[in-house]
């Protein structure tokens, strides 16, 4: 009877530590999936000074805003399958790389089409990084209730992403130059 006590006790200790990691990784794939989110809202407000700063053309200017919620969303599926096919893990480390090095070149832009393309870059790494971090936290989260608990967390913090986006965009203008959004 002890065995069977002491049997009880270890996996209920791993399930606890599991359970801390798991939340853990909850919240980097969320902060992951924020960043997502405010990027498709945070250049709204920067538009004037984009405008002012890199002269684009109308049309250029439509593209400024307009490429990066384009190619996320047009990308989702193949990525989400790439995932599934190569890894979740390593498609949203592409993603954050992607999306790191396309933030910077997008933030030093000195002409609409650099920045255009790396806010098509952008949408890209978006694309790789949201599928991924979805499909994770089902991996991560076995049990049903922990899962709808995490994936609505998740859900959550998309949209808090794209409403606070105008907000922090906002912020930084006030603050630093229209790169830093």
């Amino acid at each position: 009877m002890s065995g069977t006590t002491t049997a009880a006790v270890r996996p209920s200790r791993g399930a606890t530590g599991a359970g801390t990691n798991r939340w853990v990784v909850l919240v980097v794939l969320c902060v992951s999936l924020l960043l997502v989110g405010l990027d498709a809202t945070v250049l709204h407000v920067a538009v004037p000074a984009v405008t002012e700063d890199l002269r684009p053309s109308a049309v250029e200017l439509l593209w400024i805003v307009d490429i990066y919620p384009l190619v996320c969303a047009s990308l989702l599926i193949l990525f989400g399958t790439l995932g599934d096919r190569v890894g979740r893990r390593r498609v949203l480390l592409l993603g954050y790389a992607l999306f790191g090095v396309a933030s910077a070149v997008a933030a030093l832009a000195h002409n609409g089409e650099t920045l255009i393309l790396a806010r098509a870059l952008l949408g890209v790494g978006g694309a790789m990084i949201m599928p991924a971090t979805l499909s994770i936290l089902r991996q991560v989260f076995p049990d049903r209730r922990e899962r709808a608990l995490a994936i609505g967390i998740w859900s959550a913090v998309a949209a808090v992403g794209a409403a606070v986006g105008p907000l922090l965009g906002g912020f930084l203008l006030e603050h630093f130059w229209w790169g830093s959004v």
